[in-house]
């Protein structure tokens, strides 16, 4: 796995849902543009209670930066073209005070 930062808006809202044992997590996509002004979407996924709390706070459209272990990934899109994506297992996640209160 890769230590990564990733900033960008969420896309979607954030759900929480119920594991194995019951136990909580989050997932969440993040659109990041590149350097290049393409655009990536990460993966996020939140187990830990504080970056579960934080990502859960967030909406749709919502500035964020999220670190934790990233994991590259490929898809294809509807005309067949490959495109990268990241997986994230979030770490911390940082959004402004207005989206996240407790942050």
């Amino acid at each position: 796995m890769i230590d990564g930062l990733i900033a960008g808006k969420v896309f979607g809202d954030p759900e929480q849902r119920r594991g194995k044992g019951e136990s909580l997590f989050v997932v969440a996509k993040v659109r990041a543009a590149t350097h290049d002004g393409e655009i990536l979407f990460v993966n996020v996924i939140a187990f830990d209670d504080a970056p579960r709390t934080a990502l859960a706070a967030l909406r749709d459209g919502d500035s964020v930066a999220v670190a934790g272990s990233l994991i590259p990934k490929v898809w294809t899109d509807k005309q067949g073209n490959t495109k990268p994506a990241l997986d994230m297992v979030a770490q911390r996640v940082l959004a402004s005070s207005e989206a996240n209160p407790n942050a």
